[in-house]
């Protein structure tokens, strides 16, 4: 699928997408340039048989991001450990995504698409290198994976030069949603696309099952009930009989005391193409505070292991406070699980929205203390945090 492809400079890709799109890059202008819009909806399909197949090889593109060949734009991606701002790349997948998105359903040549495409939904990043060297250049590529009647998954690889060869790092898999409209059926061409597009149908099974059993829905299973009845024994003060006094166990930490928190006001610089606050950088955000929060907790550098099940529950208006909260939920050995959530508020009214929960998978330098939940509902966040890594755990199994 690479042969034939030239790739696309990093900083090309919003560019392209503003093209595709018909957005302005003057915010002045930005009313004038989606009431112009408004006009394409005539050119929207009134179902998806009336758009033409499209093939997982029409939607591939290279993207190079040449950390080694051109190092004056290094230090936008460098961190102080002298590794590369994984949060950077989270603002490049999601543009590239996007981007493999408006590729797969793409109009006549010249034509604004009248789609809009966003990010629905992180399902998984997996990593299989612990530090990303800041002097190599990288390379991402991507295609569409599977399609359903609004939806796409987009799966994207990225991978860094050294040795004279390009060696994998992570793996990612996005899902994009279209509005209003149908987007291009998928012809498969091979028994290997076939076995991708089950894989993509497995994915929204499995997303389907994981919202029904959500603890927020469910109550926990018999073996999950065992968990938290254990810890809160082993909590319980021997000295008195009673359900109230609890003692903390050696080298552990109290759930509520494994807290940051972080405000941002959303200034129209971090707007993404439909004049909304970009995905990619509510991600990179909520990634740089999970991190904080994390080294803070086990006073050692944590690395990413994995991103799973980012839900774009709400757009970001330009001029929101976005307010973002970060709680260690679930550790095991030199392992962290740590929930991001983000919600905007209006000082206005009051009233406060979720928009977004991130969930990140740590691994530190060192072994780190126990987190102990001591309510109800803090025990439900631990559980939730230990099927998350769990399933990290499950995926992250180096190819």
């Amino acid at each position: 699928m690479e042969e034939g492809h030239s790739p696309i400079h990093v900083n090309n890709v919003r560019n392209r997408l503003r093209e595709i799109v018909g957005a302005s890059t003057n915010w002045r202008d930005h009313v004038q340039a989606m009431n112009e819009r408004k006009a394409l909806h005539t050119l929207l399909a009134k179902n998806q048989a009336d758009l033409p197949p499209r093939k997982m090889r029409d939607s591939y593109i290279e993207v190079i991001l040449p950390l080694g060949s051109q190092p004056e734009i290094r230090e936008k991606y460098l961190n102080v450990h002298n590794s590369v701002r994984f949060g950077r790349i989270l603002e490049d997948l999601d543009s590239l995504g996007v981007l493999i998105c408006y590729t797969h359903t793409k109009h006549e040549a010249g034509q604004m698409s009248p789609l809009s495409i966003v990010t629905a939904l992180v399902d998984k990043i997996g990593l299989w290198k612990q530090d990303i060297r800041p002097d190599c250049d990288i390379k991402f590529i991507g295609n569409v994976s599977w399609v359903g009647r609004t939806s796409m998954e987009v799966k994207m690889h990225m991978l860094q030069f050294h040795d004279g060869a390009y060696h994998p790092v992570l793996d990612a898999t996005f899902v994009m949603v279209a509005r209003p409209a149908f987007v291009n059926p998928l012809i498969l061409e091979s028994p290997e696309e076939e076995k991708i597009f089950k894989e993509g149908e497995a994915n929204k099974t499995r997303r389907v099952d994981s919202s029904r059993a959500s603890l927020l829905k469910m109550a926990p299973t018999a073996e999950e009930r065992n968990i938290v009845h254990d810890i809160f024994l082993n909590t319980l003060d021997p000295r008195t009989v009673s359900f109230r006094s609890r003692l903390l166990p050696p080298t552990a930490v109290w759930m509520e005391d494994a807290k940051l928190k972080g405000l941002e006001i959303c200034h129209p610089q971090e707007r993404n193409i439909f004049n909304r606050i970009f995905g990619g950088f509510l991600m990179r955000k909520a990634y740089e505070l999970g991190w904080a929060c994390a080294y803070s907790y086990g006073n050692s550098r944590p690395y990413v292991v994995a991103v799973d099940d980012i839900m774009f529950q709400k757009p970001v208006e330009i001029g929101s406070l976005l307010l973002l909260s970060a709680q260690v939920c679930y550790t095991e050995k030199n392992n962290a699980q740590v929930r991001v959530h983000s919600e905007v508020y209006d000082p206005a009214t009051r009233v406060h929205h979720t928009t977004n929960v991130f969930h990140f998978t740590f691994m530190l330098e060192n072994e780190i203390p126990s987190i102990v939940p001591r309510t109800y509902g803090e025990s439900m966040l631990y559980l939730d945090g230990k099927r998350h890594f769990d399933s990290a755990m499950k995926e992250n199994i180096a190819p």
